[in-house]
């Protein structure tokens, strides 16, 4: 039995001398998946995973030698390319994928892997940018940054590598770069793009415009649960004869103003957000599609810290810590694409460590 994991990551380079290998390096990366599918967190649990399913896996993997040794699974993921992971990471998801969605959200945005940082050497904490894609519910892609403002460089490298034509793709305001809007709309994709204090002009000239002009649509959402009540109020201006910037930004047709008013207790916070924009829309899509961006902390960040414990994870050398993250959102996007009804990501991962039958489905054999 083969998974499409042997199709796409077969083709990535083995980085170890001939003569040292006993073990195949597809074995080793489609066993730490289906590991972490499974709940291993560590090299170690994946080597115990590994001798506790032997006489299932050798129906899926070719094991020559037996399963590899947590010390051989930790030194191999420290060693591959991690650029060529995540370049065959994007091509696999896409086989995920039944239909494409018009006008689908991608949220780009970046993490910080806290067990990745070495006080002792003093290295920070390495910083992964994501693209989620909400309608699918699958990370599309990675890049590995070694900090946080790195992601001005980090975000047109994974755009590159994904296929995003007839997307919407938002980001936060790290990303409010034109080289990056120009790449978005040179891949025939639209964006929504935050502003903040880095795009200090840029931001009071879009504040100038709303006290100028009345917006040409407004949308109010209210959501109310757990004693908090959420106001969301869109303006969106797609006339934007007075934005002095305009052609400045590549296909820029629309700005917004969001305020986003909560009472919690009794205690009410309000806070007003700006956007630039390519897609030319209403107050009501525009309020969605910012909305949906936030999917990517919920959706990804917050299973990948919770569920698969991903900060609590102490790997420091090499390519270990991005590569490792790389296997749990394989791992993610396996159990999300999964098509059980009511079942969280967590109870997923119990079903398939005991049921080998479910495993088989998640891995889609």
């Amino acid at each position: 039995m083969k998974t499409s994991l042997h199709h796409y990551f077969s083709q990535l380079p083995d980085p170890r001398i001939h003569r040292n290998k006993k073990h195949l390096l597809i074995d080793i990366i489609v066993l730490s998946v289906i590991a972490v599918i499974c709940g291993a967190e560590s090299w170690n649990s994946i080597e115990l995973f590994g001798n506790s399913k032997k006489d299932f896996l050798s129906k899926i993997l070719k094991l020559p030698n037996g399963i590899p040794s947590h010390d051989t699974i930790n030194r191999v993921f420290t060693l591959i390319n991690s650029g060529k992971f995540e370049q065959l990471f994007a091509q696999w998801v896409q086989s995920l994928i039944d239909t494409k969605i018009p006008g689908e959200v991608i949220a780009i945005d970046g993490k910080s892997m806290r067990g990745s940082k070495d006080s002792y050497h003093d290295k920070s904490p390495i910083h992964i940018v994501s693209a989620w894609a909400n309608s699918n519910q699958l990370v599309l892609g990675q890049i590995k940054t070694s900090e946080k403002s790195n992601e001005i460089t980090a975000i047109p490298e994974l755009l590159n590598i994904l296929d995003i034509q007839g997307c919407i793709i938002t980001i936060d305001a790290m990303g409010t770069q034109k080289k990056i809007a120009e790449t978005i709309i040179d891949k025939q994709a639209d964006y929504i793009l935050a502003l903040k204090g880095n795009q200090g002009y840029l931001k009071e000239d879009v504040k100038n415009t709303f006290r100028r002009q009345q917006p040409d649509s407004t949308n109010e959402t209210v959501e109310k649960g757990h004693g908090r009540l959420e106001t969301r109020k869109c303006e969106v201006i797609n006339k934007l004869d007075f934005l002095d910037e305009k052609e400045q930004w590549a296909g820029l047709k629309s700005i917004a103003r969001v305020t986003a008013s909560r009472e919690i207790n009794g205690k009410k916070t309000s806070e007003i957000r700006l956007y630039i924009s390519s897609v030319e829309s209403d107050a009501k899509n525009f309020n969605s599609f910012i909305r949906q961006h936030w999917g990517v902390e919920n959706s990804l960040h917050w299973i990948l810290d919770v569920t698969f414990r991903e900060d609590a994870q102490r790997k420091r050398n090499g390519h270990a810590a991005s590569n490792f993250a790389l296997v749990e959102k394989i791992a993610l996007n396996l159990l999300k694409s999964e098509g059980s009804k009511n079942m969280s990501i967590k109870s997923k991962r119990l079903v398939a460590a005991w049921d080998n039958e479910f495993l088989l489905k998640v891995l889609k054999i």
